[in-house]
């Protein structure tokens, strides 16, 4: 059994990254301090916006008259799709209760947050996807007050496709506002939008370092680094869906890895001979991109069997991990570590990327192994409740008394034994010795 290298990384995204920690810091900072009139100002820094941050009624209506009705039509198709997945997640979530002992109900509810922050990313592309993917998933959760942010452009604002999009899926506010200076306003609350209690949604570094600064203070999503994506490819697998498929992918970023892994040498040859010509054909910007990304970050990896590409594919937890190969079914059941899973050549990542229902906020950098993607349960509290009869409380005041003596926690112990002194007067337990009282003075 052998794992060969034909095509192998000679960077990672972690090394292409910059350290953005303290600059990400000293504009929370200033923003902690200036407020909104920081925030205004940092608008027109970074983005050359100096018009009004929270978007009117007037101009969504303006800016929907903008978008064909083609373009309206796919962004509902979209929606429809998204809406469907996420209402079905979330009639998995469940209230529920049991007896755990005689006379002891516990029992678990599930509340979404009150309040959400949307960040819709808008640098070198238009993310019109992940306002349907962010606001729709909370909507779908019941959280009250959804706030959603998008980089502005000079003279214009947010897009109107993504301001079409946004309003569409159920934003209850909209900012003009990216970057970090979004990021700090929807945790803040600022603009007369709701603080929110998670922030969710896609964005470049510095986003993404605001979101992990602001952790804890706030929920957040998920740690996200550059998107990455491997397709597990056999024999019977086309070559030019393969290569094609890890193109589309690459275009995402100069940082994003594409891997390729495969137990067909001869397929592996031919995709390593059409990539280079796919990339040219993409417009500039893309092409630059992808050609970067496959340059330093793509491998292309050669297995004996399916077992082994399952080793693999496990180990790098890919963020998407397409299957381009037979006997999906027993891919399904084998796989374990990834964020969003496509069988078959009919699909691909695009799909997920843009309108087929599933979430794409999904864990990148091997984040995977733990954890999943965007979905209605980010947005929901798993909390739990107990009642109990006097009688349910005998047992658990006695083990609980004799519990707490032995961890040295005689206060704990004492709540119980007041409850069996109060309960059961004429009864006499055994507690445990009583920790004496501290000496006054």
């Amino acid at each position: 059994m052998t794992i060969t290298y034909l095509k192998q990384a000679t960077r990672t995204p972690e090394s292409g990254q910059t350290d953005v920690r303290a600059g990400v810091e000293a504009l929370l900072a200033r923003i902690e301090q200036g407020g909104e009139e920081a925030v205004r100002a940092l608008a027109r820094e970074m983005d050359g916006w100096d018009g009004p941050i929270r978007v009117t009624r007037d101009d969504i209506e303006a800016a929907a008259r903008q978008v064909p009705d083609t373009l309206k039509d796919d962004i509902r198709f979209a929606h429809a799709n998204i809406q469907r997945f996420a209402r079905a997640q979330r009639a998995t979530i469940a209230d529920c209760e049991i007896e755990v002992i005689p006379g002891l109900i516990a029992g678990q509810k599930q509340i979404p947050v009150a309040s959400a922050g949307c960040y819709v990313p808008g640098g070198r592309y238009s993310h019109i996807a992940s306002a349907i993917m962010t606001v729709t998933t909370a909507k779908e959760a019941g959280v009250a007050q959804i706030t959603a942010c998008s980089p502005p452009r000079p003279d214009q604002g947010i897009p109107p496709a993504i301001l079409f999009a946004m309003d569409l899926c159920g934003a209850d506010t909209i900012l003009n506002l990216g970057g970090v200076q979004g990021i700090a306003a929807m945790a803040k609350g600022l603009f007369g939008a709701g603080k929110a209690d998670i922030l969710v949604g896609p964005g470049n570094q510095y986003v993404a370092e605001a979101k992990r600064i602001l952790f804890g203070e706030i929920g957040i999503d998920m740690f996200a680094g550059p998107t990455d994506s491997m397709v597990i490819a056999d024999a019977a697998a086309d070559p030019l869906l393969v290569a094609a498929d890890l193109v589309g992918q690459a275009e995402h970023g100069w940082n994003s890895p594409v891997w390729m892994v495969t137990t067909d040498r001869a397929l592996a040859d031919q995709v390593l001979a059409l990539v280079p010509d796919l990339i040219a054909r993409l417009p500039d910007l893309n092409a630059t991109n992808a050609r970067a990304a496959w340059a330093d970050f793509a491998e292309v990896i050669l297995c004996d069997t399916r077992e082994e590409m399952v080793q693999v594919a496990d180990r790098y937890a890919p963020e998407h991990l397409h299957v381009q190969a037979a006997d999906l079914d027993w891919w399904l059941a084998t796989l374990r570590c990834y964020g969003s899973l496509f069988l078959g050549e009919e699909t691909t990542v695009a799909f997920g990327d843009k309108t087929s229902g599933p979430n794409h906020v999904l864990p990148t950098s091997g984040a995977a192994r733990y954890t999943g993607g965007l979905s209605v349960h980010k947005f929901m509290k798993t909390v739990t409740w107990q009642r109990a009869t006097r009688a349910a409380a005998r047992p658990l005041a006695i083990a609980t008394a004799r519990i707490s003596r032995e961890e040295g926690m005689e206060g704990h112990a004492r709540t119980a034994d007041l409850r069996l002194a109060k309960y059961f007067p004429d009864e006499d337990f055994d507690l445990g010795p009583r920790a004496p009282a501290a000496q006054s003075g």
